[in-house]
């Protein structure tokens, strides 16, 4: 009995190491970040107790909500586009008589495996209103004659973040969706088949709702994901009246650039309780729908 009792200790010291971490780097980041968000701190000076002041300056600042509708603007552009290109394209590559099907899911996973910073550099010189590609592509065919600024335009500066965030993430979800047609019995096909079903039947009637759980997953890590948008956006700049600018670029530039670190830690909260919300309100739509 002890030799078990002894033997069943190891099994804590194998899930030591991912509590330990992240109770070092995880954990205690986060309740100081808790702690800064009642202070009045720079980074310099030592920190002074002002209580809810922060959080009271962050209900007013009108900054923060642009931010937010901003996010969400560029989340519904991505998410649409992203999630219809993911379905099509898993729909097609499940396929038993595609050739190379094993190829192509490669090839339409590659961008979510290039980092953010690479892929909005990349859209960046292609949008360049100078020397990109796009622009003299549109110029050599005659469809337009001087060169167009496209990040001197709130529209399609929104849309070629949300573009960057599509590339990056179909990929992602065109596997999601694959393993969930996989997970579904093959015998169901084959009633249906005989039963005379059309293809367009199937898929509308029979695996479209055995997908729900898979739609489930992928909306809600959408949200979690592009209410955090950060990297593409920071790089291909703020957009004419800051119409790019997002809730993390926010705390970046609050807490880093203006060495604000109490009410960047303020701001950090208000995104998370953003993003709690909206997943929450996802999760109990979807459920209900259901």
């Amino acid at each position: 009995m002890n030799a078990k009792l002894n033997k069943s200790h190891y099994g804590y010291l194998f899930i030591a190491p991912f509590f330990i971490s992240f109770g070092i780097f995880g954990l205690i980041p986060i309740l100081y970040t808790l702690y800064l968000s009642f202070m009045k701190w720079d980074g310099f000076s030592d920190p002074v107790y002002v209580g809810f002041a922060n959080y009271s300056r962050l209900l007013h600042d009108s900054f923060f909500y642009q931010t937010i509708g901003n996010t969400l603007i560029i989340w519904i552009m991505s998410i649409i586009p992203q999630l219809v290109l993911a379905l099509v394209l898993a729909l097609i590559l499940n396929e038993k008589f595609i050739r190379g099907k094993h190829f192509f899911r490669a090839i339409y996973f590659f961008p979510h495996i290039v980092t953010p910073v690479t892929l909005a550099v990349l859209f960046f010189l292609m949008f360049d209103w100078q020397t990109g590609t796009v622009n003299k592509i549109l110029m050599s065919i005659g469809m337009v004659e001087d060169p167009i600024n496209w990040f001197n335009s709130p529209m399609w500066s929104r849309i070629i973040v949300a573009t960057v965030i599509c590339w990056q993430y179909f990929g992602f979800n065109m596997i999601v969706f694959i393993a969930g047609l996989q997970s579904v019995p093959n015998e169901v096909f084959e009633a249906a088949e005989v039963d005379g079903a059309t293809k367009w039947q199937t898929i509308t009637r029979i695996t479209l709702p055995m997908l729900r759980p898979v739609f489930l997953f992928t909306f809600i890590t959408s949200v979690i994901g592009g209410l955090q948008l950060f990297d593409s956006a920071l790089m291909l700049g703020d957009g004419p009246g800051n119409t790019t600018r997002t809730m993390v670029m926010y705390l970046y530039q609050t807490a880093f650039k203006t060495f604000d670190y109490s009410y960047g830690a303020a701001v950090a909260y208000g995104i998370f309780i953003v993003v709690m919300i909206f997943t929450a309100f996802t999760a109990r739509l979807t459920m209900k729908k259901e």
